[in-house]
């Protein structure tokens, strides 16, 4: 039970935006606990494919994700599998710009392209059972803490490429909240390995403070899990 609340204190600490050296955290709280053979603790990196489903001229936009993870025994091969995505985005492109009240503004970015970016600390709760010790599927909540969202506008101009970038952090809630699923192959049988997987968000919470416009997320997460500080006993064959 202490190792757990541990995690959640961790959690806490990576989730606010001026921690300095995680490596010195995560040696305070957990000493010894990251070599647990019921526990495995590591970096968490890739991109993501997001869009915004509920705007119909949305395009998909690339991001990068990078965070922390923990995967805990709960009975034989089933696991709880959580974390923190320190640094990922989500959001959408393509779509056609709005007026800013400015109508000579509004006749320089009229045939512009607006770009949603909503940076986010996302922390997903997931039920992970493996098969052949290998393979693993997972399935649970995923809750995002919004932070810093921008628009931008983005235009081609006869002498280049015309830019106004807004902050937007008034006209959104604070919290994203949906389901995350998907599978995964660990390269090895024991509990702390290397992985590849794919994992699917759909966003269930209207995050857009404005009532004529909902904002749902989605995205496709390709990621590879680095386990760090190898334990002591292999999991059992």
């Amino acid at each position: 039970m202490k190792t757990y609340i541990r995690i959640v204190i961790l959690s806490l600490f990576i989730l606010l935006p001026f921690v300095g050296n995680s490596q010195i955290l995560i040696s305070l709280l957990f000493g010894e606990a990251l070599n647990s053979p019921n526990i495995e603790f590591g970096l968490s990196g890739g991109m993501n494919r997001s869009t915004i489903y509920t705007i119909d001229d949305a395009e998909p936009m690339n991001n990068f994700d990078l965070g922390f993870y923990f995967h805990i025994l709960l009975k034989n091969n089933s696991y709880l599998s959580t974390g923190v995505h320190v640094k990922s985005q989500v959001g959408a492109t393509g779509m056609p710009t709005y007026s800013m009240g400015d109508p000579e503004f509004d006749e320089v970015y009229k045939d512009a392209t607006l770009t949603k970016k909503i940076p986010a600390f996302y922390v997903p709760i997931l039920f992970q059972q493996r098969f052949a010790k290998r393979w693993y599927i997972e399935l649970g909540p995923q809750l995002g803490l919004i932070y810093k969202p921008k628009d931008t506008f983005d235009r081609s101009a006869f002498d280049g490429e015309l830019t106004y970038t807004r902050d937007v952090k008034d006209e959104y809630k604070h919290i994203d909240a949906g389901m995350l699923g998907g599978i995964g192959y660990k390269f090895k049988k024991e509990i702390k390995s290397m992985a590849v997987g794919v994992n699917y968000y759909y966003g269930l919470t209207d995050i857009s403070k404005n009532p004529d416009q909902s904002i749902k997320n989605s995205a496709v997460y390709f990621y590879i899990k680095i386990p760090i500080g190898l334990g002591k006993k292999k999991e059992e064959s």
